[in-house]
C-alpha cells in the first residue's frame, strides 16, 4: 500500500473528523492519502478545509479506498471500486455496518497497511438490466440487492420470478427481493430470507410479505440469470431498485434480468472478525449467544 484514497460520508463523518484522524496516522507510517467525497453534499465542496479531488480520476492509481460511514456508503462506492480493481476498507460510522471492518475506535490499525497486515475478501456483485419491446432500457449493479416491490398504495402485486429456463412460481405480495450473499444480511433478511456465508456465489430470492404460507426462499447457483417480470400490472405500481437506488418504474412487459457480475468488490480487512461476530454483537447485542 503507498497510496489510500479517505472517502468520508459528510454526514456521518461531521467535519471530516474519522478521516482527520485517520490521514495523521496514515501519513506517520509513510502513506500518502487524498481526499474524496462519495457524492456531492449539499453546500458544496469548500466546507471541509482540505483538498478534494475526483474519484474516478484518483481510483486510476490509488491503492485503497478507505470509506466512512455505514454499508450505504460503501454501496456508493462499490461499482466505481470494482471496475478499477480497488479495494474498499469500511470505517463504520452507522449503526449497523455488517460490511465495515473497523470502528471507529480502531483506527490505529490501520498502520497495519504499511506492513500488508491484512486480508482481502472478494465479494460477488449483481449485473442488472431491464428489457423493454426487445431493448435494454436500464442497466445497473449490485453489491447488494436488487429489489421489485409495489408503490405507496397498499395493493398486492404478482411477480412471476424465474431462474434460466426454470419457472419458480408467481410470488404475490409486496414484492420480491434478489440478493447476493453480502446483500443476505440486509432487506432480504428482513424479508425472512436466510443468512447465507458473504464470500460464496449465489442469488438469494426472498420474497416481500407474501400473501402465501407456502412461499419461501430460494438459495440458487450463481451461474444462470434470474428473471423477475409483473404478472399484472393494470392500475399497480411496480419498481426496481438496485442496492437503494433510485426507484425505476416498470411496465407491463417489462422483464428484470438479473445475473452474476464479472466484476467482484474486493473488501480489505485487519481485524479477525467474521460475519458470524458481527450478526451475534450487533444484531443482539451478544443476548442468547456464547461464542
Amino acid at each position: 500500500m503507498k497510496r489510500v484514497i479517505l472517502c468520508p460520508n459528510p454526514y456521518r463523518d461531521k467535519g471530516l473528523t474519522a478521516a482527520k484522524a485517520a490521514e495523521s496516522i496514515l501519513k506517520s507510517v509513510g502513506l500518502t492519502t487524498v481526499y474524496c467525497l462519495p457524492f456531492r453534499p449539499e453546500g458544496g465542496d469548500g466546507q471541509f478545509g482540505v483538498p478534494l479531488r475526483p474519484l474516478q480520476q484518483e481510483l486510476r492509481n490509488s491503492d485503497l479506498v478507505v470509506a466512512f460511514g455505514g454499508d450505504g456508503t460503501i454501496l456508493h462506492l462499490a461499482r466505481a471500486a470494482s471496475m478499477r480493481g480497488v479495494p474498499v476498507l469500511g470505517v463504520n460510522l452507522g449503526s449497523l455496518g455488517f460490511m465495515s471492518d473497523l470502528e471507529s475506535g480502531e483506527l490505529e490499525l490501520l498502520k497495519n497497511l504499511a506492513t500488508g497486515q491484512f486480508r482481502r475478501e472478494k465479494r460477488m456483485m449483481l449485473d442488472v438490466s431491464v428489457w423493454r419491446e426487445g431493448r435494454t432500457v436500464y442497466t445497473g449493479s449490485a453489491l447488494n440487492d436488487a429489489v421489485v416491490t409495489k408503490g405507496a398504495m397498499a395493493r398486492v402485486v404478482r411477480l412471476q420470478v424465474s431462474a434460466g429456463e426454470d419457472r419458480l412460481g408467481i410470488f404475490s405480495g409486496d414484492g420480491v427481493v434478489v440478493a447476493t450473499p453480502t446483500g443476505s444480511t440486509g432487506y432480504s433478511l428482513s424479508a425472512g430470507g436466510p443468512i447465507v456465508e458473504p464470500t460464496a456465489r449465489n442469488f438469494v430470492i426472498s420474497p416481500i410479505c407474501a400473501h402465501s404460507v407456502f412461499t419461501k426462499s430460494f438459495v440458487l447457483s450463481a451461474a444462470g440469470t434470474v428473471t423477475v417480470a409483473p404478472a399484472e400490472l393494470n392500475r399497480k405500481q411496480v419498481y426496481l431498485s438496485v442496492d437503494g437506488g433510485k426507484a425505476f418504474a416498470l411496465r407491463q412487459g417489462d422483464q428484470v434480468h438479473i445475473g452474476r457480475s464479472r466484476y467482484e468488490t474486493e473488501l480489505l480487512r485487519l481485524t479477525d472478525k467474521s460475519i458470524y461476530d458481527i450478526l451475534r454483537t450487533k444484531m443482539t447485542g451478544g443476548i442468547g449467544y456464547e461464542k
